[in-house]
């Protein structure tokens, strides 16, 4: 494409469309390569979801089990993975242990 004839207010117009643009066709494309995939899955005897383990549209986070409860509050809960919460800190600041916590 030859944009040298196009004058800058008209250059700046085509950058401002061009991520809506590219977005729409990304989504396109997706929509049409997963269509494909599951053809291709479907003409072996398979769905898409068996050959890789989960649906290609859902992104779910799997949840955690509670590890630990506040015995006052028990609200309060924690799984033990990441950053200790500030309630976990305070506990432990006030003499506590972790054991007493354990679900």
């Amino acid at each position: 494409m030859d944009f040298s004839s196009l004058s800058l207010a008209e250059l700046k117009s085509l950058l401002n469309l061009l991520p809506a643009e590219i977005k729409k066709k990304e989504k396109e494309e997706k929509a049409k390569t997963l269509k494909e995939l599951e053809a291709f899955a479907a003409e072996r005897g398979f769905t898409l979801e068996e050959l890789v383990g989960t649906s290609p549209e859902k992104n779910e986070r799997v949840s955690v089990a509670i590890k630990f409860r506040h015995p006052q509050r028990p609200e309060l809960v924690w799984s033990g993975r990441g950053k200790r919460p500030k309630w976990v800190v305070d506990f432990l600041n006030e003499n506590g242990s972790l054991e007493q916590l354990v679900v």
